[in-house]
């Protein structure tokens, strides 16, 4: 009859060893330096979208508002927001969850028609690291953009 060792190796027993945990988050901390700038892009686009829509939105009402009264208008109410006042203007809009603030400039100072308006979504708060910083619509439907990017009147609106 012969007899097995059952006894175990030291190197069988241990578990990681400290180069072992060294490389691994190495690596965690690589793939976390790529991950989390891409990331904070998306969320930064995905609130960019949110700023589109609204002032798309802005711009349906003042529309409306211009076939029914002949005139663009820059207060709330008149545009079915809620406002705090009868001369609460499109000024102390917040839209976008809070990275974005609204303006409406009526008439628009860049147009010789007088019945006109701009539109603006300007970044507040954290979003102001984005590279879109105001987003502006007029009422010819011209989308402008400003920010750090060169392209930013094309990049910021897709």
């Amino acid at each position: 009859m012969t007899y097995t060792n059952h006894r175990r190796s030291n190197a069988a027993i241990g578990g990681f060893t400290l180069v072992e945990l060294v490389v691994t988050m190495l690596v965690a901390s690589i793939l976390f330096a790529i991950a989390l700038p891409t990331y904070t892009n998306s969320v930064r686009k995905s609130r960019r979208t949110d700023a589109r829509s609204a002032l798309m939105d802005l711009a349906g009402r003042e529309e409306r508002y211009m076939s029914t009264n002949t005139a663009y208008t820059n207060l709330q109410a008149n545009l079915g927001y809620a406002a705090t006042g009868s001369t609460a203007t499109v000024t102390s809009l917040t839209v976008g969850s809070g990275y974005y603030q609204l303006t409406v400039t009526v008439p628009d100072p860049a147009q010789t028609v007088a019945n006109s308006f701009i539109a603006t979504a300007t970044a507040i708060g954290t979003q102001t690291a984005d590279f879109c910083s105001t987003l502006s619509l007029n009422q010819l439907g011209q989308q402008t953009a400003t920010g750090t990017d060169p392209n930013a009147n094309t990049d910021c609106w897709q």
